[in-house]
């Protein structure tokens, strides 16, 4: 059983929950999604998510550019991402006038760079599968390729964000694990 208090608060069905573009206060940044700390990874995932239900609601974006587990594909998440904050940038109080008519000009150059990846990524409505990767020469294949149909889009988000989270989370305690706090010198263990 997993633990889910720290995303119920994403699919809280209550208007105050859901996104608001008055809601973005904090000046735009460039989002690294493998940099972040466990913790950023979490709000950024959540901050995102909200958004992109927000941009697919508010311009009626069909499946084939925002399907419901673009979450699962990094090639949609980078895309989304970078989307996000060219949206917030041009929406920022201290910018020009015309900005977001960049916004939306640029918006149309990235929904057939969506449509193109949804295409190649083999995500769906309702389904959904690993992207594929194609092995380079010596490179061993081993991923294997299963469609799954998607049920409840909702706890599918809740658990990737949960796993991507303790993922992070055994990451930073492997590497602090190999700090001597008294020299503030990382065993490399060679």
């Amino acid at each position: 059983m997993t633990d889910n208090s720290r995303t119920d608060e994403v699919f809280d069905d209550s208007p105050e929950s859901s996104f608001r573009p008055e809601d973005e206060t904090a000046p735009p940044r460039p989002v690294n999604w493998n940099l972040l700390t466990s913790h950023d990874l979490e709000q950024e995932l959540l901050a995102l998510n909200r958004w992109v239900n927000w941009l697919r609601l508010e311009y009626g974006l069909p499946a084939s550019e925002v399907p419901p587990l673009w979450h699962r594909h990094p090639e949609l998440l980078w895309e989304l991402s970078a989307l996000h904050l060219h949206w917030l940038s041009a929406y920022d109080a201290e910018q020009d006038g015309s900005a977001p008519f960049g916004w939306h000009r640029d918006f149309a150059d990235a929904r057939n760079r969506l449509r193109d990846w949804v295409a190649a990524s083999g995500t769906r409505r309702d389904r959904d599968r690993p992207t594929r990767q194609t092995p380079w020469p010596g490179e061993e294949h081993t991923q294997e390729v299963v469609e799954q149909i998607i049920h409840d889009r909702e706890a599918d988000f809740i658990e990737f964000v949960l796993e991507q989270v303790q993922a992070r989370e055994a990451a930073e305690d492997a590497f602090y694990a190999n700090i001597d706090f008294e020299t503030g010198e990382i065993d490399s263990g060679t």
